[in-house]
């Protein structure tokens, strides 16, 4: 079977960084479980901290740089993107936010994305399901039915096995896996065949056969 390319876009700011620590237990549960189907992955990680003032020029000009721009290429031609966030005022991080504004609305439809995030206290999971989910849903990406957070505790006193973060990540990655193993080269829009509401009161009124 072909190679999956898999893109991991990691938005933490310090080094070392529990996103991006978050984001490589992703990227490799992902890659064990893929081997073990017999696919291979290709695993490519983006810190987009090494982008902040591209991306910010970017959205002051609406021009990419030609970093950015390929950058951009990678995400949008993968076969599965892995994305993790740190959490900022109950939402996903500003540099965040800015990356994703700037590749056009319709570039991720179809991809598979396994979205993650971290903060210091586990009141922030909400994150998940209040902005992460909501924002590739509307860029019309696949999002995993598992999302994983991440707080401070998890990664306390180098045992991580009371803490169900092994697992979580586990059961993300095999979910995000089966979606990658089967994701096509050419991406189908899942909204092209809905019917339109014009053609629906026509339908109703007779004037369109079904």
């Amino acid at each position: 079977m072909s190679t999956k390319k898999i893109v991991v876009v990691s938005a933490g700011l310090g080094q070392p960084s529990s996103t991006r620590l978050l984001a490589d237990r992703l990227a490799e549960a992902t890659a064990r479980t893929l081997l073990t189907e017999g696919v291979p992955a290709d695993l490519e990680v983006i810190e987009l901290r090494d982008l902040a003032h591209d991306i910010t020029d970017a959205m002051l000009t609406g021009f990419p740089s030609e970093a950015l721009a390929a950058v951009i290429e990678e995400v949008t031609a993968a076969d599965g993107l892995i994305a993790v966030t740190p959490v900022f005022t109950a939402s996903y991080s500003g540099l965040f936010k800015s990356f994703f504004d700037v590749i056009a609305n319709d570039a991720l439809t179809g991809t598979p994305v396994l979205v993650g995030a971290t903060a210091g206290t586990a009141r922030h999971s909400l994150v998940l399901d209040h902005a992460l989910r909501p924002l590739f849903s509307y860029l019309r990406a696949v999002v995993v039915p598992t999302s994983v957070f991440a707080a401070s505790e998890d990664w306390g006193g180098g045992d991580e096995t009371t803490t169900g973060l092994p697992e979580r990540v586990t059961r993300a990655a095999g979910e995000f896996a089966a979606l990658v193993s089967r994701h096509a080269t050419e991406r189908v829009d899942p909204f092209e065949s809905v019917v339109s509401f014009e053609q629906q009161l026509s339908r109703l009124a007779g004037d369109d056969p079904l």
